[in-house]
């Protein structure tokens, strides 16, 4: 009877030391995690950040809007002024029979290599046999003008016609200073001959502003 009350109680310690030896090794299992195992964001998954915005677009970091400027807005500001240098002045006669006065058209090229911009009135002198005589100006100066290069633009002088049969003012020579410009060009004079001699109360030689290479503008 002895031996069978010593052989219960073995039996009831081998199942709790069993039982134990389960629960410690769920715990063991449980405390050790395979690091291969653990999520993580990759920056390169998709470029997403932690807020899973897409960090690396300029889209994300502008509120979605394309902050690079287009082609054309900065086409006057990325082309300076045209400079004499840079231009090919030439004139030509443009007077046509009848009209009440002469015109000239100055013409000017741009041969810079780069666009310019251009805009308002060029200086416009006359030489004569009796000095020198500035041209007036006429009419309202346009918007600034990209001119490109390889590209021509023009303007007009008028003048009035001597229809008195004398010799009158000869004209020999045309000077021309681009707008905004200090250095002239000496061209020899395309029109008629010679001006009226007058008291100061006829026509004056006028100037159009650039573009206005109209007859008469």
């Amino acid at each position: 009877m002895r031996a069978h009350k010593i052989t219960l109680a073995a039996l009831a310690v081998a199942a709790g030391l069993s039982l134990t030896a389960c629960q410690n090794d769920g715990d063991d299992t449980a405390a050790t995690t395979d690091p291969s195992s653990v999520a993580t964001t990759s920056p390169s998954a998709g470029g997403a950040g932690s807020d899973g915005s897409d960090a690396a677009s300029p889209e994300a970091s502008s509120g979605g809007k394309d902050t690079t400027a287009g082609a054309g807005t900065g086409e006057q500001s990325t082309s300076g002024k045209c400079r004499t240098d840079g231009l090919k002045i030439t004139a030509i006669d443009n007077f046509i029979d009848g009209d009440p006065q002469g015109t000239v058209a100055v013409e000017m090229k741009n041969t810079s290599g780069r666009d310019c911009v251009i805009a308002g009135f060029a200086g416009v002198d006359l030489k004569t046999n009796e000095g020198t005589l500035s041209a007036e100006r006429k009419g309202e100066p346009g918007d600034p003008y990209v001119l490109k290069n390889g590209k021509t633009i023009a303007f007009s002088v008028t003048y009035p016609l001597n229809e008195t049969g004398g010799t009158g003012v000869r004209i020999t020579n045309l000077v021309v200073t681009p707008p905004n410009e200090t250095k002239s060009v000496t061209l020899p004079w395309p029109g008629k001959p010679s001006l009226p001699v007058t008291d100061g109360s006829g026509e004056p030689v006028r100037v159009g502003p650039i573009g206005s290479a109209g007859q008469g503008g």
